[in-house]
């Protein structure tokens, strides 16, 4: 069984940072593309960012683009996502997500290409 675990979000004034990490646990899954998906109340999930199994593939959303980054550490199998500059409208319950068919190189922005999620971690910018 493959298990997520977001954590790192919180409360934080317009302007300053966070960083999320998520722990991916399971024997199941070797190589996988890792993802970070947001959703804020009454809006859908959106893409955030997504970096690819050997860390040499990034992906952001442009509303996040030059103030978000993605990285990895696959030897201790954790994702992060590095917020700078956050704004109000970053708020959201922030997921974590991985696609199991790293291998392929593949990285993807829609939610329904990823297998496992995690419970999510609310982060909340002041203005």
């Amino acid at each position: 069984q493959v298990q997520l675990v977001e954590s790192g979000g919180g409360l934080v004034q317009a302007g300053g940072s966070l960083r999320l990490s998520c722990a991916v646990s399971g024997r199941t899954i070797s190589s996988y593309t890792g993802g970070w998906f947001r959703q804020a109340p009454g809006k859908e999930r959106e893409f955030v960012a997504a970096i690819s199994w050997s860390g040499g593939r990034l992906v952001y959303a442009d509303s996040v683009k030059g103030r978000f980054t993605i990285s990895r550490d696959n030897a201790k199998k954790m994702v992060y996502l590095q917020m700078n500059s956050l704004k109000p409208e970053d708020t959201a319950v922030y997921y974590c997500a991985a696609d199991r068919r790293g291998a392929l190189g593949l990285v993807h922005r829609t939610p329904a290409e990823y297998d496992y999620w995690g419970q999510g971690t609310q982060v909340t910018v002041s203005s």
